[in-house]
């Protein structure tokens, strides 16, 4: 299993940069998970749009949606230059807003696929487990495994204790990092640094990767402090970044 980060700012993207959006690859199965502002531009330095062969969407703010459109129409000007037909592209998405979840279809380009968060999911090579975070919306984190390691994808929430169960034992933590440590990020259904590094030290994650990245201060800020309290590996995201187990 192999994770390239494409995007990791939260709410816009930097310049050259996008915001969440992570490629998600094993057996020869290309998974984007979340499709946000600048996504499509940046995935295509790792793969071309027309090789994905699903998308999976935590919830429907800009910040993880806004390129769902733009890749609709890429698969769309990508179906005339082919002699072939591309096949029905399946974005899965809850139907928790069902107006935004009927935006991921897309005539016979893109098909809305419904998944329900109190129920496990199978995505090509993927197994999937969700839970509803703490966010101003319906929003799923995820725990994916392919059968060997295990990836927790808290997406956007504030902290609150079930996460620790959730992500028990994750090789590889993905956990939202939108404020500073002493802030109050729950208010608006965020993270601190040392809320992220206490999620990982209690699920006992062999791995953190902080995300969801705020626009203000010193990044490297929010690794030393999730490391005062998180006594594993911690890394912040950047485009390109990978991670393989």
């Amino acid at each position: 299993m192999k994770l390239t980060v494409v995007g990791f700012w939260g709410g816009y993207p930097g310049a050259g940069e996008a915001t969440t959006g992570y490629l998600l690859q094993h057996e020869g199965f290309n998974l984007l998970i979340d499709c946000g502002s600048a996504v499509l531009s940046q995935l295509q330095y790792y793969i071309a749009p027309t090789d994905l062969d699903a998308v999976i969407v935590s919830h429907y703010h800009n910040d993880h949606v806004a390129d769902i459109g733009p890749l609709h129409f890429a698969r769309l000007v990508q179906s005339y230059l082919h002699d072939d037909p591309l096949p029905v592209l399946p974005i899965y998405g809850h139907q928790e807003a069902p107006k935004s979840f009927k935006q991921l279809d897309f005539h016979n380009i893109a098909q809305a696929v419904p998944y329900d968060i109190q129920k496990p999911l199978d995505i090509g090579p993927f197994h999937f487990d969700f839970i509803k975070t703490k966010h101003p919306v319906p929003c799923a984190a995820m725990r994916i495994t392919d059968g060997s390691s295990v990836l927790v994808f808290t997406a956007d929430t504030a902290y609150f204790n079930d996460l620790v169960p959730f992500a028990q034992d994750a090789d590889l933590l993905i956990s939202e990092c939108n404020f500073y440590k002493g802030q109050d990020g729950a208010k608006a259904g965020h993270m601190t640094s040392e809320e992220a590094g206490q999620l990982a030290e209690k699920s006992e994650a062999k791995q953190l990767l902080l995300t969801h990245l705020p626009h203000y201060g010193e990044h490297q800020n929010l690794v030393v402090e999730a490391t005062d309290v998180y006594h594993g590996t911690i890394a912040l995201a950047a485009s390109g970044w990978t991670w393989e187990f």
